[in-house]
């Protein structure tokens, strides 16, 4: 579903991604892992069409997400970090739009919009203002607008950031339960090693731009001679603290228009 080959990203002379390969079958559940700055935000943007890459290739269902970037976001769903509903409509009104902006055909759309709100357990919610719902709430809205249009791939991008326990639980038995019924291809990032060793079959690594390891937990655990995924991740990024900073790609606009303004 996913294939990438020898992917590498620049910005003026900072290598954001270097190099990298990794296939994901469909129906596979696959987390990308790395710490901050490490290039996974940078990598997503390309496969999501949203960055070019500067060398290598990128095939999404088999498709050139450069050359047919509006064929390829057919085919998937994303959740982003940032919660990116409009708050001032309600959950129907929310995947309503999304499904006009996808072309999705009015019957379809309400069919859709019925089953999704019920899978997630928002239909009794469904004409209340997204402002009102918890966190988890929204985290399950989002992903039910990320499937409306009947994507094949659904990027995750740490969906689960500040949930809760009991909502982080709840929204990854969704999400398996939709791979399992619906055969989507999930991709997702998580700094909760314990969601991505409980939910992924398969984990990359990425550092400083390059992956440095890929195979289930069971196998990084082996490889770095550790009993938890999280000791497995700190043998191989190390375990110096990692500034959170912004994009590779917001950084060079900033210095950018800082140059500008000298």
């Amino acid at each position: 579903m996913i294939v990438v080959q020898n992917l590498t990203r620049k910005f003026g002379e900072f290598i954001a991604v270097d190099d990298i390969s990794f296939t994901v079958e469909a129906g596979e559940i696959f987390a990308f892992l790395g710490p901050n700055g490490a290039g996974k935000t940078t990598t997503i943007k390309i496969l999501t069409t949203l960055l070019p890459p500067t060398a290598g290739t990128v095939r999404i269902d088999g498709l050139d997400p450069t050359r047919e970037p509006n064929e390829v976001r057919r085919r998937f769903g994303i959740v982003f970090q940032d919660p990116s509903l409009d708050q001032n409509l309600s959950a129907w009104e929310n995947l309503d739009l999304h499904g006009a902006l996808y072309h999705v055909p009015r019957k379809v759309r309400r069919e859709r919009i019925r089953a999704l709100l019920d899978l997630f357990g928002l239909w009794e919610r469904r004409d209340e203002l997204v402002k009102q719902y918890s966190g988890g709430m929204m985290r399950r809205l989002e992903i039910a607008r990320g499937l409306l249009h009947t994507p094949r791939i659904l990027f995750l991008d740490e969906p689960t950031l500040g949930l809760d326990p009991q909502s982080r639980n709840q929204l990854w038995t969704h999400v398996r339960q939709l791979n399992k019924d619906e055969g989507v291809t999930v991709f997702l990032t998580t700094h909760y090693m314990d969601e991505a060793e409980r939910v992924a079959g398969r984990i990359a690594i990425i550092d400083h731009g390059r992956i440095v390891a890929l195979g289930s937990a069971a196998e990084l655990k082996t490889r770095t001679g550790t009993g938890t995924l999280e000791e497995a991740f700190l043998a191989l990024t190390g375990t110096e603290i990692r500034e959170e900073t912004a994009d590779a790609s917001d950084r060079m606009r900033r210095m950018a228009r800082a140059w500008r303004a000298r």
